[in-house]
């Protein structure tokens, strides 16, 4: 193959992959927690000169381009008040929400506080996400979020009644009660940009990566009853949109050249 084609054709493919990500950023400008993520690009002529010299490459000739990975910013974005008690915005940057999916066990991470309650068989109330999955307090356990029935437990305390209930030590202490609450759990990762993005607004830790461990924060920035709005910045996927496409039109335009020349020197050897 002529290696015009060959350079275009990467050219093209690449920039239709950088389109594609912006079009995800673009889609979900409306999504709470949502981060952008962007295309990095490698030109392959210098990934084959520095790699190791028994390397079995992408590319054994030529030059070209290719999406190498697509990164995603995992930065604060600004919040917007809600009201809601189960609302919670996280105000440092590399820092989620735990969860855990109630069927398999399976861990996964969000930046989207929109939570809500939910009934389970054993009687207990729950912090949900809209998937269903729970969220995990500090200490990695189920967050139990019946907000009535705590306010209805504190009046029993006040009472002196003995009702069980495992968020707290002593019941018949105001502060005990506040002190033994469940605290929303915020983590941090050892490495927050090898998180693999598994849809939903969630992240997970790539399957035999034990080097990336999650840790909880003792003191995060959490804000309640604010939501964390997404992060894309319109102006800048505009702009990244407006190189793409160019860039997609001049690599066709190359392959359209390249097949002009073809054309012309078949028809010369005629």
């Amino acid at each position: 193959m002529n290696m015009s084609f060959y350079v275009g054709a990467l050219g093209a493919s690449a920039s239709q992959k950088k389109l594609d990500v912006i079009g995800n950023n673009l889609a979900n400008i409306n999504t709470d927690g949502f981060k952008p993520k962007n295309a990095v690009f490698s030109e392959l002529i210098n990934y084959n000169l520095n790699d190791s010299p028994e390397a079995r490459t992408e590319l054994q000739a030529g030059a070209g381009t290719t999406v190498v990975r697509t990164n995603t910013e995992h930065g604060t974005a600004a919040f917007m008040s809600t009201g809601q008690p189960n609302d919670y915005a996280i105000g440092m940057d590399h820092a989620f929400f735990k969860l855990q999916d109630p069927k398999s066990g399976a861990i996964s991470y969000t930046r989207n506080g929109h939570f809500h309650i939910g009934e389970f068989p054993d009687g207990k109330f729950y912090l949900l996400t809209e998937s269903g999955k729970h969220v995990l307090d500090e200490k990695g356990e189920k967050m139990l979020a019946n907000e009535s029935g705590l306010r209805m437990l504190a009046d029993a305390a006040k009472q002196g009644q003995d009702r069980e209930n495992n968020l707290y030590e002593n019941e018949n202490d105001e502060e005990s009660i506040e002190e033994k609450r469940q605290k929303v759990g915020v983590y941090t990762l050892t490495y927050p940009s090898r998180l693999v993005n598994k849809g939903d607004n969630e992240f997970a830790v790539r399957a035999g990566d034990t080097q990336n461990v999650d840790k909880a924060v003792e003191n995060p920035v959490l804000e309640e009853g604010t939501l964390e709005r997404s992060g894309t910045d319109m102006a800048k996927e505009m702009t990244r949109l407006i190189e793409s496409q160019r860039a997609f039109s001049y690599a066709l335009k190359m392959v359209q050249t390249s097949d002009e020349v073809e054309g012309t020197i078949n028809q010369l050897r005629g």
